[in-house]
């Protein structure tokens, strides 16, 4: 641990900025990983479950989303699910609502890295200019004690080089992790738009189709577009 932190001094008060930007980047590479990972092992079996439930019983179904509301997924389908006499526009404007909603919140992060990725490099280029400017400053060329010149422009270089080379692993990796976030956030709003079809599908044609065709043909006494116990 001594050897890293000295590696690390020798790059000058540039690294500290570096080293905090490789700290915010594991921080966020962490929360989004146990976030994901939540999602993406609960999202199917919840998803099943509702649109199982549907075709029977849409409070059922809306119980079963309210169920898992600390999801993105369950909060997105029980936002149409809970409205009342809703007509299918309506319906399907609940779930874009929600669906805009959530893809915020499965964002979160991306700013920051976004920055990191832009500033990690410059900050490695800052250092590897104040490393030069020491070496330049340390020669003494044609004047006595060589030596030591020789190791003050040596440091100075090494100075330069190491936080190049820190500032380029920190926005390699700041990148890495912004991609893939990317695209769980693409595959995550193909798989919104894909549940909220078939769910909006359900709707149409198992509940709000027949109760209307019921109406117009005079066999519901209420003026309604759905059952009159959906809540």
């Amino acid at each position: 641990m001594a050897t890293v932190f000295d590696f690390l001094a020798r790059g000058g008060p540039v690294m500290v900025p570096i080293v905090g930007a490789s700290v915010l980047t594991i921080s966020c590479a962490l929360e989004r990983t146990r976030f994901w990972s939540d999602l993406l092992r609960r999202e199917g079996k919840i998803v099943s479950d509702v649109l199982n439930a549907a075709p029977r019983d849409l409070n059922e179904a809306a119980a079963i989303a309210n169920q898992h509301s600390d999801t993105p997924i369950g909060r997105f389908l029980h936002a149409p699910l809970r409205l009342r006499n809703a007509s299918p526009e309506t319906f399907r404007l609940a779930m874009e609502t929600a669906a805009d909603r959530e893809f915020v919140k499965m964002r979160q992060g991306e700013k920051l890295l976004e920055t990191i990725v832009a500033i990690s490099p410059l900050l490695g280029l800052l250092g590897t200019v104040t490393g030069l400017i020491a070496t330049f400053y340390s020669l003494d060329i044609g004047g006595s004690g060589g030596g030591e010149g020789a190791s003050k422009a040596a440091a100075g270089i090494g100075e330069a080089l190491i936080t190049t080379a820190a500032g380029m692993v920190v926005a390699i990796l700041a990148l890495l992790v912004l991609r893939v976030l990317v695209s769980l956030q693409s595959q995550q709003a193909d798989y919104f738009s894909e549940a909220g079809n078939e769910l909006e599908l359900i709707y149409r044609q198992q509940w709000y189709e027949p109760a209307l065709l019921a109406s117009e043909n005079g066999h519901t006494p209420e003026d309604s577009p759905v059952p009159t116990n959906y809540q």
